[in-house]
């Protein structure tokens, strides 16, 4: 009977928190109503509906009737900031202690909610800096501050726009969650069998086409949903399964569903949830943020097709011969919501209006046809799953905002940016160094927004001050958070893939890592500064033509090098000679890209 109700309450749940995102998406309130609200809508779905998600469905009666509890709290707190929220202005710096009691459980519950869909990882992180806020006198060098009790950080963190209602929670209530129903609403319609289909008519017909089928289909997925792991285990179900049949060893098969899904997070135009918090932080409109991503986006999916087709002719693989599924053709209506988001941004728009029309668009088109139209079991299913990913991110971006919170309250964002530059000497690559290694090991245990929030309060600002431009030290830090998806030790994406595959974990995330190396490459190229600017589009039209056409080459052989086979098998010494071809394309300049090309040359027309 609980399970029951459990589940209507988490579907009218859903259903009211559309239909408020949708409003405050023509009709946007002010952030201390808005965000608390998102908030309130989230905790219902989390805390309630955690274990109407979970696939176990063993948890005890107490542990059900306590969640209920915690969203009410929840939700009570929330209520009382909106409901206050005047009078709480008026009296900024003078909090009661009702004011207090009411932050101190909000940050409580915030940390629960985000243990329970992001792990400890980022609750850890949080907690750590909660105690750092604590002790700063006691602490060490340029760690020392002043330190602050309990009053003041709780006063900080719930009743200003400086912690959990911050730019990150800001983001995730104006349209994160609309896009993750968008894409919902899409893939419950037969968009998910759609974007197959037409991968399938891009590459299918190929050397090694499932697999490129899967890359490509999870490119245009992974831009969805804006998570690896949410992509993995959505169309790794279908496309891990093809790759193998297809002759891909099983750890292999993984590893580039992995690869492929953590690239979704970095293909215009929607990019996941990250790029959006990366715009707002930046107040870099969305659409410029998205073109200077395109052609990084590129290069990391030319790589990762190239490795597939070395692969396959390495293994002798034929093109596939299997008839393709002509039920394609139906659905491609489905791709007009994605048209609309896009002209609504090129208008200039913001990308709250452009979700807007997004889900308004795509609840429409599903109707155009009778085997795409939403009963209303289909629409339930929506709901609920566009909760269960926003939900996700709702909890990461709360707790990041505490991270966040304490880092503008005690001014470490600028001691970490001191302790940067004096580890690097003042050396740029020693600096681009040190915060990629950062956004890598903060992004094994975080969710890639949580990663992107936390290093762009601590480490870009040590990038920018070294001469990095601030869009390009940005996306620096943002392309490591993705890539840690699928980083050993902790690659998430990776397992997530390897549990379907039933390959081994650890093989298939040092595989995944290989053929997603042009990931660590990119970035250091785009943020050394005007030589490589062309690669984020910006420049004369011949320099972004020569920077793309070079970039292809030097990531073919990138590819080649890391696979071993171009249209032969490789030794060891022309392996290398690849690796350094691949470099000096990839370098800006005539002079290295003509050595590029002929140490590149002197590989592939050797017999």
């Amino acid at each position: 009977m609980f399970k029951i109700e459990r589940k209507a309450i988490v579907t009218a749940a859903a259903a009211a928190a559309a239909v408020f995102h949708m409003y405050a998406a023509i009709a946007p309130f002010t952030a201390l109503i808005q965000r608390p609200i998102h908030l309130a809508f989230m905790s219902i779905l989390g805390f309630v509906g955690v274990d109407f998600y979970s696939k176990k469905g063993n948890t005890s009666s107490w542990s059900k009737y306590l969640s209920v509890l915690l969203a009410c709290l929840t939700v009570t707190s929330c209520i009382y900031l909106v409901s206050q929220n005047q009078v709480l202005v008026s009296r900024s710096g003078s909090p009661t202690d009702l004011d207090l009691i009411a932050g101190f459980i909000t940050v409580l519950l915030v940390l629960e909610l985000a243990r329970r869909f992001t792990g400890w990882g980022l609750v850890t992180v949080a907690m750590l800096a909660l105690a750092f806020a604590f002790s700063g006198p006691y602490l060490p060098g340029v760690l020392a501050h002043r330190g602050y009790g309990i009053q003041r950080l709780v006063e900080h963190l719930y009743l200003s726009t400086e912690g959990i209602w911050g730019i990150p929670l800001g983001v995730s209530a104006q349209f994160v969650y609309l896009f993750i129903l968008f894409g919902a609403v899409l893939d419950v319609a037969g968009g998910g069998a759609l974007l197959i289909g037409l991968a399938d008519r891009v590459a299918g017909k190929t050397r090694g086409g499932p697999a490129k089928t899967a890359a490509v289909a999870s490119a245009f997925m992974g831009s969805l949903s804006g998570s690896a792991v949410a992509n993995v285990v959505t169309t790794g179900t279908f496309t891990i399964p093809l790759m193998r049949r297809a002759g891909f060893k099983p750890y292999f098969a993984a590893a580039i569903e992995a690869a492929a899904s953590t690239g979704g997070q970095l293909m215009p135009p929607i990019m996941g949830a990250g790029a959006f918090i990366l715009a707002t932080w930046t107040n870099i409109p969305y659409g410029e943020v998205a073109l200077a991503a395109t052609i990084p986006a590129i290069l990391y999916y030319v790589a990762l097709l190239m490795a597939i087709h070395f692969q396959a002719c390495k293994m002798g693989l034929e093109p596939s011969t299997q008839t393709r599924d002509e039920k394609v053709w139906s659905r491609i209506h489905l791709l007009l919501p994605l048209v609309a988001i896009v002209i609504v941004l090129i208008q200039g728009r913001s990308p709250m209006r452009a979700a807007f029309w997004g889900v308004a668009s795509a609840w429409a088109v599903t109707w155009l046809r009778k085997d795409t139209r939403l009963g209303w079991r289909d629409i339930a299913r929506a709901l609920d799953s566009g909760a269960k990913g926003a939900v996700q991110v709702a909890a990461a971006c709360a707790a990041a905002g505490i991270v966040v919170g304490v880092a503008s309250l005690t001014g470490i964002g600028l001691r970490m940016s001191e302790l940067i530059i004096t580890l690097s000497g003042g050396n740029l690559f020693g600096a681009l160094f040190l915060t990629g290694l950062g956004s890598i090991i903060l992004g094994m245990g975080l969710p890639t927004t949580a990663a992107y929030v936390v290093l762009a309060a601590l480490g870009a600002p040590a990038l920018t001050e070294l001469g990095v431009p601030l869009l390009s030290a940005h996306l620096f830090i943002f392309y490591f958070g993705c890539i840690s998806n699928v980083t050993p030790p902790v690659s998430l994406a990776a397992y997530a893939a390897a549990g379907i595959a039933d390959s081994p974990p650890m093989k298939t995330a040092f595989t995944a890592a290989i053929l997603a190396s042009v990931g660590f490459i990119v970035p250091f190229m785009f943020a050394f500064g005007e030589g490589f600017s062309p690669l984020l589009l910006q420049g004369s039209m011949l320099g972004i033509v020569q920077a793309l056409c070079t970039g292809i080459a030097g990531v073919t052989a990138l590819a080649a090098a890391g696979i071993g086979f171009t249209s032969r098998p490789v030794m060891v010494w022309e392996r290398m000679l690849l690796g350094v071809a691949s470099g000096t394309l990839m370098f800006p300049g005539w002079e290295t890209d003509i050595i590029g090309v002929v140490l590149l040359a002197l590989i592939l027309l050797k017999k």
